[in-house]
Parts: C-alpha cells; structure tokens; sequence
C-alpha cells in the first residue's frame, strides 16, 4: 500500500525528486560574454560585423575573452550547424543566422549559434533539440518564493536563473525525433498500471508542471494513489504547457478574453526610462506610455523572487558596454508585441494559480508513492547510463580545424 506522504509536514524525503523520473540533466549554458545574445536578431548582425571588422586589441577588446574562449580559440562546430572551426580571428567564416532561444524563464531572446564564441554551449543539448523535443528548465530554489517550480520550452534554453541559482536543463527526449523519453525504464508502464490511462512522457511533462514541489535537493515530484487525481493534475499541466510553449508544436498562441486583452493606450516613448504598476488603472506605465488592462496576477509574477515584468524591461533597456550596447537606439515596434504577449501569458499563469495550489493541497492529504516503493518495484535506483547522453549521431560532426568530433 501507497504510503501517506504530506507534503511540507516532514514526508518530502520519501517522495521522487525531479531527478530520479527525468533522469538525464544538463548543466546551463555558460555563453561567457553578453553580446552573443539579444532580443532582436538584427542586433546580433550588427555585433557580428563590428567584431569581423576589428583587429587586433580592439578586437580582443570587443570579444571579451575568457579562458575558455578568445579570437585565437578554435572549436568544434555545433550539432546541426555549418559555423567555422578555425580560431575567429583567422577566419571569422560566415554569418551564422541567430537561433531563438529562451534565455531563462518567460524571456524569449535569440543566440548566435557559433561554439567559438560560447564557453560553454552544452553540444549534448543542441544534438536532441528539433522539432520534437521539449525541455524543463529548473528554477533555482529560493525559500518561500511562491513561484514556478520550473518552466517548459520548446526552444533551447539557457538555463538562466533570475536570482543566479541555475536548476538543470532536462530534455523530454534522449535522442531526436522524440525518441526514448528521458524516464526511468519501467515509470510509464508502472504509472499506466497504478491509473489505468497510458501514461507517456508529454503525461509525465504535464503533472511536473502542475504539481512538482520546491526544495533544496531540487524539485519533488509526489506521484498519488489515486488515478482521477493523477488525470486532474495532466489536466491542468496540459493547459500550463500550452502557455509555456506560447503556440510551438501546433498549438494556439496564449489570448486572453474580449475585454481583458492589454492594448496600447497611450505611446509608448522612443525610450521609456521606467516600468511601473498603476494597480487602481490596472496599467503598466513605461515613461509617458501606457498599456492596460494588466492584471495584478501578471505584474506581479514572480520567479525566484524576481518580478518577471521588470527583468524583461531591465534587459531591454539597461545600460551596456561593448558589442552589448550595440542594439536599437530607440523601442521597436516588435517589442511592444513582446511585451503584450508576456503579459498575456502571465496573466493566464496567474489565473491558474489557485488550480494548482488545490491540486497540491489534495496531493499533500492522498497517499502518494515513495521512492522506496519505486525501488521495490525496480524503477530506481537509475541505471547510470540514463544519466548520461545518448549516443545519438547519425553523421560525423566536424570538429577544431576541420577534424572530425570523436565520441
């Protein structure tokens, strides 16, 4: 029988962490310089022509070298892309054309896909990312946060935590084509028997999201007894990973109801020097513009702490130096659609909120099963090779100068 397990009342060490039931994790990007990423892709260009025109120390003081990586650094190409592996101040080669990334929670920015300019760009990442692949993305853990527990994408994450405790990256997939699920032999054919329903990995995806708990070991993920439970939560997580993806893999884009939608009010400013809350307007307030209707729930999102509207204002709009300063002088057109498709998603997260809290309060009084019971039943411990990457080449990779990748 399913043991009783409460959730914050002592029992959360018997639960399953997030770790033992998508066992293969990567560690976050390490770019190394700010100027390889960006919220609009013409600015990478920009960059990108500057650096190739430098020479010299003014091209090392554009680069921003690092151990790791400086113009005189070859490396390997990155899977699935035709950069050049010769050092950059050799042969810069072709522009690379930027890839959209998610670069940390709800902040969807883009990357210059060139492993000579990244520290370290986590390859075995970019091998499974395609068409198929969905990834979780960690937060960090901070003590009555309130937050998300994690975030789902469909575009390569960076792992960036807002409050600097990066989580891990966690692919849905071991190989491309969404091919063997990054779970312990054995889950799904023990949850399909304890629910009755097939339980695959998008199943497994969908009750993380709504029902994944913090901690200081990482997240805990209780698994209940009860199978309408368990449907309920999928439920629920189903309808949070459609707003994650924002409209990947066929979806919907996030809209909220007639009426509630933001719009533009007054013009925003060729460059607004502050975001504020207009709480009794409900509006956001960027300089002299102004966007409404913005729900509360939405202004005050929070992740890690950190209020998720302002970290995207901030990044749009701090002071940079070097090729980071290199960017739009005044707000694009392009942005305040960003901006009102955040809000959007925001508020529909909030909306939810008080669905997921149920959730778990009905988790935390059920039985739930425990990592001992998934021991017994030859789930865990997992084997150590599914916490490793797969062998997944179908094609030689070209490596430092020219050679060939060996793994």
């Amino acid at each position: 029988m399913a043991a009783r397990v409460a959730a914050g009342t002592g029992g959360g060490d018997a639960l399953p962490l997030l770790d033992d039931l998508m066992p293969w994790s990567v560690r976050p990007l390490r770019p190394g310089r700010p100027w390889v990423t960006a919220p609009d892709a013409s600015s990478l260009r920009a960059r990108w022509d500057l650096l190739v025109r430098s020479e010299g120390a003014e091209r090392d003081r554009l680069f921003l070298p690092s151990r790791s990586r400086t113009p005189m650094t070859p490396a390997a190409a990155l899977p699935g892309r035709s950069t050049s592996t010769s050092a950059f101040a050799r042969d810069p080669g072709p522009y690379p054309e930027p890839v959209r990334i998610l670069h940390g929670p709800f902040d969807e920015q883009w990357l210059i896909p060139d492993h000579r300019l990244l520290d370290a760009a986590r390859p075995e990442l970019w091998r499974v990312a395609d068409g198929h692949q969905l990834f979780a993305v960690e937060h960090g853990y901070v003590p009555q946060d309130g937050g998300p527990v994690l975030s789902a994408t469909a575009l390569l994450p960076d792992g960036h935590s807002p409050a600097g405790r990066p989580g891990r990256i966690r692919p849905l997939y071991r190989r491309p084509g969404g091919q063997e699920p990054n779970l312990p032999p054995g889950l799904p054919a023990l949850l399909t028997a304890r629910y009755g329903v097939p339980v695959g990995a998008e199943a497994v995806l969908a009750w993380v999201l709504a029902a994944a708990l913090p901690s200081p070991g990482g997240p805990l993920v209780p698994l209940p007894a009860d199978g309408a439970l368990w449907s309920e939560g999928v439920e629920l997580g189903r309808e949070l990973l459609r707003l994650h993806l924002r409209g990947a893999r066929g979806g919907e884009r996030p809209r909220l109801p007639g009426g509630r939608r933001p719009y533009v009010r007054a013009a925003i400013p060729p460059r607004p020097d502050e975001l504020r809350y207009d709480a009794e307007e409900e509006a956001i307030v960027l300089g002299g513009g102004r966007v409404s209707p913005v729900p509360a729930g939405a202004w005050d999102f929070r992740v890690d702490g950190v209020r998720m509207l302002e970290l995207w204002f901030e990044r749009r709009t701090a002071t940079a130096e070097g090729l980071a300063a290199v960017g739009p002088r005044d707000w694009p057109r392009e942005r305040t659609s960003e901006l009102l498709e955040l809000i959007t998603v925001l508020a529909l997260l909030a909306a939810l909120h008080p669905r997921q809290q149920a959730l778990r309060e009905r988790i935390a009084r059920e039985p739930a099963l425990t990592r001992e019971e998934l021991r017994a039943a030859g789930v865990l411990p997992v084997a150590a090779s599914a916490r490793r990457p797969a062998s997944v080449l179908d094609h030689q990779e070209e490596g430092p100068e020219g050679q060939f990748v060996l793994l």
